[in-house]
Order: structure tokens, then sequence, then C-alpha cells
């Protein structure tokens, strides 16, 4: 074991991985912008942690990852101990490594990050799993006993997949029903490859089958199977709905022909580049009844309306498709912009346009869009979230050419007509209702009774993710897939398994 540099941080700088050259990324490649990290990378960067005493970084990571243990496990080279550390906290540790906005949460926090710049974690962690999978390191269950419950839980995207991989280690049979075609929910078909390369999720779908979890997929509750049938066969339920209803933001001619809503954008693109080609264009999207009409980008002029992750996707995916001009219209200015920083820096150096402190107010044309009419806006006080709100600026009104506009203005969960028949309650805003708060605490107490960690007001189902806070990161929704889990155990640990309750009582009346 190699003693650690205590000044590392000063003779060697931060670094990413390389990325994929600038034109090929204009002449459309989908793959993954960073790469990897060789093993002497890795080392020197993660040799450049300086162990706080009270790291920042875990404490801004959801997760609460134990960050700088694997790092310097990294700097060791004792990795399947640092995949091993990384997955106790994080049931998705390679994919969080992607597509974490890390410039927000943890490397944001870094103490290197004022002057020396952040320690590369979210790389770090990538080069960590990745290898150690690559050479065959997998979750170790030997020593887990099967308890003979089994919980079914709705939705394969991070907090079902989250859910599951902790019942698993429980001893818990996971059952994991999703309406899609594949695992990952907007994991696999939201995010385009160049941020998560879709091998990353057939991987994870590989360990998860290897741990015990079955995927039932191509299965959309309250259609396919009654949720009735799923509390009879099972001894809880997770639901991990996810959030796929657009924010409507009543602009005048949202109906025109080419205006878009941002996700089914995303997916069907997401298919086409990486399945079938146009075979696939015309497959519904589960989720939406109307079918959108895909346009080709090639040497179109595309405005994108709002600047969160999603809306720096569909920019992205416009270049990668051909779009002569890509142009993000967002109302406020580029410091109070939801989306990641990085993300922002990756679209302008692929040619994207930001127009900050403009407030889209209609969208013009006949029959097919031809242009969005904005109005410029200052920052007046904040809301009751403490966000300064945009007002718009008399007489600053212009035109936008447009020939797609794609609407990126956030989701909203939207609750299927079952939960209400099951008395599980819904918050004002539309959000799934749990008895916890959002930390997953379990020793709050609510009017129903106690409370277990993201437990609804159905005793047996649980429920986290976007159906229960809104539209959020993925690595929220890992922390409450993760929780509710641990919630769903503890309520199973004092009862008698569903089949071995039907047996007995089989046994009793032959």
């Amino acid at each position: 074991m190699s003693k650690k540099p205590v000044f590392q941080f000063r003779d060697a700088p931060r670094e990413m991985p390389a990325r994929i050259p600038l034109q090929l990324r204009l002449d459309g490649d989908w793959g993954e912008l960073y790469g990897r990290f060789a093993e002497a990378e890795a080392k020197k960067q993660a040799g450049r942690c300086l162990d706080c005493g009270n790291p920042y970084c875990s404490w801004a990571c959801p997760l609460h990852n134990y960050i700088p243990n694997w790092l310097e496990l990294a700097r060791e080279g004792r990795l399947h101990e640092a995949a091993s550390l990384c997955h106790e906290t994080n049931p998705l540790p390679e994919i969080c490594g992607r597509v974490c906005p890390q410039d927000r949460l943890c490397e944001g926090s870094c103490t290197l990050n004022d002057g020396f710049g952040a320690v590369t974690i979210g790389a770090v962690e990538k080069y960590i799993v990745d290898n150690a999978l690559a050479s065959g390191w997998r979750p170790d269950l030997s020593t887990v006993q099967a308890s003979g419950h089994r919980v079914a839980v709705v939705g394969a995207g991070p907090a079902g997949l989250s859910c599951a991989d902790r019942l698993a280690r429980a001893g818990i049979q996971a059952v994991v029903f999703d309406r899609y075609e594949d695992i990952g929910g907007l994991l696999h078909f939201g995010i385009p490859s160049f941020k998560l390369e879709k091998l990353v999720m057939r991987q994870r779908r590989e360990v998860l089958e290897g741990m015990g979890v079955e995927f039932r997929l191509g299965i959309e509750i309250g259609r396919d199977l009654s949720f009735d049938a799923l509390l009879a066969e099972y001894d809880a339920v997770f639901l991990g709905l996810g959030a796929y209803r657009y924010t409507d933001g009543g602009l005048p001619g949202q109906d025109l022909r080419n205006v878009l809503p941002a996700l089914p954008f995303l997916v069907q693109n997401g298919r086409v580049v990486h399945s079938d080609g146009d075979a696939l264009r015309s497959q519904p999207i589960a989720g939406w009844e109307d079918q959108i009409e895909l346009p080709d980008l090639r040497g179109k002029r595309v405005v994108v309306l709002g600047g969160g992750d999603t809306g720096m996707d569909c920019v992205r995916s416009a270049v990668r498709l051909g779009a002569a001009q890509v142009r993000c219209v967002y109302r406020r200015d580029e410091a109070n912009m939801p989306g990641s920083a990085r993300e922002v820096a990756n679209a302008r150096e692929e040619g994207v346009e930001f127009l900050f402190n403009r407030q889209p107010l209609a969208l013009l044309g006949d029959e097919t869009v031809r242009g969005v009419r904005v109005a410029e806006t200052r920052l007046g006080e904040p809301d009751a979230r403490g966000r300064r709100n945009a007002e718009v600026v008399a007489g600053s009104e212009s035109e936008l050419d447009a020939d797609v506009v794609i609407i990126a203005f956030g989701f909203q969960p939207d609750a299927p007509q079952w939960l209400a028949e099951q008395g599980i309650e819904l918050a004002s805003n539309g959000r799934i209702k749990v008895l916890a708060n959002s930390e997953g605490c379990a020793s709050r107490r609510s009017a129903a009774g106690a409370g277990l960690p993201y437990q609804t007001t159905h005793p047996r189902v649980f429920a986290g993710g976007d159906a229960v806070r809104g539209a959020d990161l993925v690595v929220t929704a890992a922390f409450e897939g993760r929780e509710a889990a641990a919630g769903i155990v503890r309520l199973l640990s004092e009862r008698t398994p569903l089949a071995a309750a039907g047996d007995a009582r089989l046994a009793r009346t032959g």
C-alpha cells in the first residue's frame, strides 16, 4: 500500500477524462461525451482528495456516499473493495457517476473547488464500477437468507431499481413491472446516450438479475394487470411511477405542427438512434395518448424553451440530429439556470446559442410553427422557493424564427386512477403522499399513525422518486428507493409471507 502524498492536489491539477472531439459530435456521434480514466489517471485524480475530517462532498450527496473512503481505495488499487463500498450507499453508482450534476452536488462542495479544482469524483466513481464489473466483481449475497417474502416494484426507473437492489440484499424477492420494453425508465429512454450509454443499463440489468431480481416488462399496471392482483400476490408493493406529464406553459400556438413536448422527443429519438431506425418512429410511447410526429431536424432552426437538464438534453440532441441552428430560451439569467453548469458549457461548445432573460409569450404560425414571440425579463423579488421571479419588461417583445420548437418546462406526476381506488392519498399537487418526510426519517409520525419511510396511506404500499417529490435528480430517486426498501424490510420482518400464510390456510382446510 503506497503512502498518499499530502500535497498531491498541488502537483496534479484537476482533470476530466478525454472527450469525443467536437467535430465528431457535430457530425452526429452519439457516444458518451466523456471517456474513461486509465488506471494511472484514476489513481492520480483520486489521490487529490484531502480526506477532510468532515467531508462536505458526502454531505452534499443525497445518498451520503462514502466518497473519501472509496477514493482512497481507488488510489491504492483496491478496486473490488472500492466497488463494494460504492454500492453500500448507492445501488446505481456507475449511473450516478455519469448523470449526476456533480458540479452542483459533491464536486461543488469539495474543499478543493475553491482555487485548486474539485476532485473529479464522478469520473472516478465511473472508473471504479465500470472496471470492477468488467473484471468480474458482483455484489456478494452469499450470506443472504431468503425470507420467503415477495414484493412487487412498479416502475423500473432509478427509484424502482434502487428499491429492488436493497430488497434483494435483504433476502426479499423483488419482481419489477414496467410498461416500457426495457429497464431504466427515463435513464434508458429519456437520457441521450452521449450522457449514458445504453450498454450501461443492460449491464445493470444483468447485475440485478444475478442478485435474483425478476423483471416483467411491457406490462402496464391497471391495463395489463390489476393493482388488486399485485396486492393479492405480493407481501408489499413499491411505486416508482416517475413523472411523465409535461408542464403546460399555456402558450398560444402549442398545437401547431412541429411543436414538440421534450420527453416524447427524447424517447422517440432515443429509439430511432439506437434501435431499428425509422421503424420505431410510429411505435406508441407508453403514457402518451397522442403520438407525436418526429420532424427531420436536418437543416432546421430549433428553439428549445426551458433551461433545465432536460432542455440541455434536447438542445444537444438537436445538434447531433443535424439542426442548422439551435437556441435555448430561458426566462432567468445563467446564474439561476436549473441545469448543470457543465451541461450548459458542453452545449455552448457544440454551438447552442443561449438567450437568457427571455420569456416566451406565444408560438407563431398558421398550421406549422414558424417562430416564437418572446419578451425580455428582469429578475424581481424571490418566490416561495427563494428564486427571484422573472418579470416581463414592457415594450421589449421580439420574434425568433423557428422551424421546430421543443417545450421543456419540466414534468409532473400523473397519478393513475387505481391509486384512489386503493385509498392511496395524493397531495394537493398530485404527488403521492407518504407518511415519512422527504429525508426518509422513520421516527417522524403522522396523523395516520406510525409511518415507515416512504409508506403511503395504504400500509402495504410504499412510494418514492419523482411520483413523490416531483421531477428531480436520478440520485434523489435512488435515495428514496433505497430508503423505501428499508421501510418495507421493517414492515415484513414482523409478518408471515403471503405464500406461507396461504399454505397454512390450505393445510387447515385440507
